[in-house]
């Protein structure tokens, strides 16, 4: 995988010395007058005066990467299908929960390679010490799930323990230490490499940074096992902005890392401003420069969010304002 550039790095030569431009002025001032020429051509073509039209604004890129979660996955690929036909895109990620000794589900995957899609595997740890994942105890569970990946061929993106940063899972925050899930997370990539799974994108997923989160450094494996950043962040209140939500953990995170960035679950709520607040989330991750995100498309009223309607459907305002944010 690519690493984002890390900044430019070119610099203009030293002056001449007066010496030089006192032999050759008139060369200088040839060119000088060439180069002139050529900065008003370019100009004139900018500002669309050759053909009488105004200048074109410049169009904005569409997002590289469309993902989706749907409840009824991996059991079934219907909803995926629904939600593509809802946005007029076809998703290129697709993801969903496995539990700790549930097998890769192959057969999703493939549904999700035959729309050109990757699927994207979010292995939790439910009721499993992540020491003895690290000490190998697990590793029978891991090598065969790992071989059943790199028999599929096709890249699959795994994330593991994700939100680690949070206190709400037994894998994280105040009730796991940092040092034991970077050892489990080391061990599992270990495992699959020894096995020959060269296949898998593995993304190290956090959430964003609020007040019931720890430091994101304390719990990086280092880059050798990591290909790409995931940020789990929603807009849970109609005050909530895309430079709220995600850049103070971005920032954080680029302390220590440039691996790419994807916002790997996210979703806005049913807020009356709902269509301002999609058009903030798609502008803020191309003013990022982030690879593109993963819808969570599913309603959770009873979760933490007072109403947790996250799906597209049924708000036709929301609907339209995603389908224009997506094509840019």
């Amino acid at each position: 995988m690519t690493k984002l550039d890390s900044g430019r790095s070119a610099r203009r030569s030293d002056h001449r010395r007066t010496t030089w431009l006192s032999r050759h002025a008139g060369a200088v001032i040839v060119a000088s007058i060439v180069l002139a020429a050529m900065i008003v051509v370019a100009v004139v073509k900018l500002n669309g005066s050759n053909s009488g039209g105004a200048a074109q604004p410049m169009q904005a890129q569409p997002v590289r990467y469309l993902g989706v979660y749907e409840p009824d996955a991996p059991g079934s690929y219907a909803g995926v299908t629904k939600f593509a036909q809802t946005v007029g895109r076809q998703p290129n990620l697709v993801g969903y929960y496995s539990g700790w000794n549930e097998p890769f589900q192959q057969k999703f995957a493939e549904a999700a390679a035959s729309h050109g899609a990757t699927a994207i595997v979010e292995i939790n740890p439910y009721g499993v010490s992540l020491a003895r994942i690290a000490d190998g105890a697990y590793d029978s569970y891991l090598k065969t799930f790992a071989d059943d990946v790199a028999a599929f061929g096709h890249t699959v993106v795994i994330s593991f323990g994700h939100e680690m940063n949070g206190f709400w899972y037994s894998w994280g925050y105040h009730r796991t230490k940092p040092a034991t899930f970077v050892a489990a997370w080391r061990h599992i990539v270990t495992v699959f490499r020894q096995q020959g799974a060269d296949n898998v994108t593995w993304l190290w997923q956090v959430n964003s940074a609020s007040t019931h989160t720890g430091p994101v450094r304390d719990w990086w494996p280092g880059s050798q096992y990591v290909n790409w950043v995931g940020i789990s962040g929603y807009y849970f209140t109609a005050s909530d902005t895309f430079g709220y939500i995600f850049d103070p953990v971005a920032a954080a995170i680029r302390q220590f890392t440039h691996d790419p960035v994807l916002i790997a679950e996210t979703g806005v709520g049913a807020f009356s401003d709902r269509t301002l607040k999609i058009r903030n989330l798609f502008a803020g991750l191309r003013q990022q420069h982030y690879l593109g995100l993963v819808w969570f498309d599913e309603d959770t009223p009873g979760g933490l969010y007072v109403g947790g309607h996250w799906r597209l459907e049924g708000s036709p305002p929301a609907l339209t304002a995603f389908r224009a944010a997506l094509k840019g």
